[in-house]
Formats: structure tokens, sequence, C-alpha cells
């Protein structure tokens, strides 16, 4: 189990964990929560450049439609293809195995810290 209280956030409801340059991001517990189940991911390919805020992918559930945006600016270095084969683990491992994408971050904004994020979604 990820420890989340070293992760970062964004009120976009992502988390990034951070490995040197590369961004490790995923949605959190409450989106995943929220969205429902889980039956459609879409990635940007490895290669890809992304810019901070932008939307990079697409999460569909049973219930709607999220859109996965880029918390950092770079290029993507991985997408969890796992994720893309078996989206269900976007709700039942969003903090592990159900991570999206990696990115080689050419900056980092300002992230939500774990209180920040928690107060955020009143939790």
């Amino acid at each position: 189990m990820t420890d989340q209280t070293a992760l970062h956030y964004t009120e976009e409801h992502e988390w990034i964990a951070l490995d040197g340059d590369v961004a490790t991001i995923g949605i959190t517990d409450y989106a995943a929560e929220k969205l429902g189940d889980v039956v459609f991911v879409e990635l940007p390919a490895a290669g890809t450049t992304v810019t901070e805020g932008t939307v990079v992918g697409e999460i569909e559930s049973t219930k709607s439609v999220g859109e996965l945006f880029a918390p950092v600016s770079g290029e993507v270095v991985e997408a969890n293809q796992t994720v893309v084969d078996s989206p269900e683990l976007v709700n039942s491992d969003p903090f592990g195995e159900g991570w999206l994408i990696k990115v080689n971050a050419s900056s980092l904004p300002k992230f939500l810290t774990h209180a920040e994020y928690r107060a955020l979604v009143g939790e």
C-alpha cells in the first residue's frame, strides 16, 4: 500500500508520486468512488508531450466520463497498459496498481499536501 501522506495532490483529484524527475500520476480513491465502476481508460502513449492543466486522457465509468488532466508538463515515459486492459484497477487499487501514467516532468507546480487534499474533499 502506498503511503498516501507522502503523495502530492491536485484539486482535480489526482495524486502524484515523485521519483527524481519522474511523476507517477493516478486518480484518488475519492475520484474513483465518485466515478463508480470504471469500464474504460484511455491514456496518452509513451513519447507524448503533455502540458500541465490540459486533458490527456479519459476515464469512463458506468455513471459518467471523467477527464484526466496533466498535473505536470513533460514527456510521458510510460502509460499503464494493465489499467487499459483491466480498468477496474482504478477502483480496486487507485494508489497502487491503478496508477495511470509516468511523466518526465520538466517543472513541478505547487501541489496540495495530503491534509490539504483531505480538507478539500471534506474528510
